[in-house]
């Protein structure tokens, strides 16, 4: 939500009925009129939400199928014969995981400009696929 001041429209006061009053006042030293902020949820908002929902599921969807997390979850459920156990017990250790890093992603956003984190995640991956190339080459 965000807090914005609510158009004359919108108090039932339009522009030229303040002009009038101002001009028919005697009193000179008036102070300005003061809007009062209004809640507004805007629908662009929403959808702006929605579609950072819809991404970040996607994102996070197609990335999750067939890792090592998947695989290990597939492999647990099996031996177990407790799908369900291992069902909860996997997503919530997803949603623990997923909260440090948002809330290390926001701690990060407070203290670097968007550019910087852009930079250091793309030299991160670089640096994380130079050394699996140099794994794959080493190892044979």
């Amino acid at each position: 939500m965000k807090l914005d001041s609510a158009p004359l429209e919108i108090s039932g006061i339009s522009q030229t009925k303040i002009e009038l009053e101002l001009k028919d006042s005697t009193d000179l030293n008036l102070a300005p009129a003061i809007v009062q902020p209004v809640v507004a949820d805007s629908p662009q908002k929403q959808q702006s939400a929605l579609v950072v929902f819809g991404t970040t599921f996607v994102t996070i969807f197609l990335a999750e199928i067939g890792d090592k997390t998947q695989l290990s979850t597939l492999l647990m459920s099996a031996e177990s014969h407790s799908p369900w156990v291992v069902f909860i017990g996997s997503a919530a250790a997803l949603i623990t995981t997923s909260l440090l890093g948002v809330l290390l992603g926001s701690w990060i956003a407070s203290r670097l400009s968007p550019k910087t984190v852009e930079k250091s995640a793309g030299v991160m991956l670089l640096m994380i696929s130079l050394m699996l190339f140099w794994d794959v080459f080493t190892s044979h």
